[in-house]
């Protein structure tokens, strides 16, 4: 068993049959909160410590996933594996899965009937579609819930759609089951009753997608591609400056007015009817972006910087990874790794009543079957 954990979910449980990002963020959220978290892997592992073996020969992607966590090595196809998973289970507050359509089923590990047997117990299922309906069986990865939910579509430039860099469908998704969890365990403090929660990558996508749905469905046209440009609302975009790009975003009319008072150097630019409001900026951007080009040419970052700054305006700049690597308001947090301590990005949520350092510090990660020994012996495996 790892070292006791301090946060608003010790003591509860969590037995997670988790594989690849979905699951193991959620579940790595609730280890944050100082849920214990028992990973089930099978005996290869899960195959998400092998994307890569950046860090010293360890993955990028399991040990952003699953710092925290207890690591024991199933079968769960194996007769006495599964029993002893049944045993580990009946002690749970929580049970997370997101292997393949119908594999925990055909393991005895249905969550319908696990909660018939432990009334107190929280199930989280999370796949690609759903439990129901005519894709409910269809394997699903990021990729492929980025292009049937039509993200990709409104991604990229005017030319070619693109995936989205990251993977968002994974990512939301396990965010919806973190949140979901949270209410049911609320929930279960209230009525001393489990519940069953069912989260799919499609459907988080889709309620993503819920504005550009709505244009199609009410305003009769899907908003286009546009790059680092905006559909809706202009000047929003990268430009290009002396010695870098600039991000600026106008979300109003007062802005656009100080926008051309102080940037542009123009006041009456603001009431010219080509600019007056989103619609008639989108019609005109190619005249609205020259002028743009033209007075940001004059400047450095630093000097454009300071004069959006001191107008008011809302402002970034384009950065790559290194640009990330070095950025002044990036988190740190040190965590234990089989490849030693790791820098990582600091968890997003900051707990001011943890004290000074509103950073709660991080448990391991662990090595594949590293409490395997000990969790046999407490659960009689």
């Amino acid at each position: 068993m790892t070292e006791a954990a301090e946060g608003p979910l010790a003591g509860i449980l969590v037995v997670s049959v988790e594989q690849a990002v979905a699951a193991p963020f959620a579940t790595c959220r609730l280890a944050d909160a100082g849920a214990r978290v028992i990973k089930v892997e099978r005996p290869e592992g899960d195959f998400a410590r092998f994307y890569d073996r950046h860090v010293d020969g360890e993955c990028t992607w399991f040990i952003w996933l699953n710092r925290g966590k207890e690591s024991v090595v199933l079968d769960i196809k194996d007769a006495g594996d599964n029993a002893l998973l049944h045993r580990i289970v009946a002690r749970a507050d929580v049970f997370v899965q997101n292997l393949a359509p119908g594999a925990t089923a055909r393991a005895g590990l249905d969550s319908d009937e696990l909660r018939r047997r432990h009334p107190r117990l929280i199930t989280c299922d999370i796949s690609g579609y759903g439990e129901s309906g005519p894709y409910a069986q269809m394997k699903a990865y990021d990729f492929l819930i980025q292009c049937e939910s039509g993200i990709a579509s409104v991604t990229g430039t005017p030319e070619s759609a693109s995936r989205v860099g990251i993977s968002v469908c994974d990512i939301g998704a396990g965010l919806n089951a973190y949140g979901a969890i949270l209410e049911a365990v609320v929930g279960r403090h209230r009525t001393g009753k489990g519940s069953g929660i069912r989260v799919s990558l499609f459907d988080g996508m889709a309620d993503w997608m819920t504005v550009p749905l709505l244009h199609l469905e009410h305003g009769g046209k899907a908003p286009a591609r546009t790059g680092l440009s905006h559909a809706m609302i202009a000047p929003y975009g990268a430009y290009p400056v002396g010695d870098g790009r600039m991000v600026i975003a106008i979300q109003n009319e007062r802005e656009w007015a100080r926008f051309c008072e102080h940037i542009l150097g123009d006041a009456a630019l603001s009431l010219d009817p080509r600019f007056a409001g989103h619609p008639a900026r989108l019609a005109n951007r190619a005249e609205m972006d020259a002028l743009i080009v033209a007075v940001f040419a004059r400047h450095s970052m630093e000097s454009l910087a300071d004069a959006l700054r001191d107008a008011g305006i809302a402002f970034g700049r384009l950065n790559d990874i290194p640009d990330l690597s070095a950025h002044p308001q990036l988190r740190r947090a040190g965590v234990e790794t089989p490849a030693g301590t790791v820098e990582i990005v600091a968890p997003p949520a900051r707990h001011e009543n943890d004290g000074e350092n509103a950073d709660r510090p991080l448990r391991p990660v662990p090595a594949l079957g590293e409490q395997s020994k000990a969790i046999r012996g407490e659960f009689g495996g």
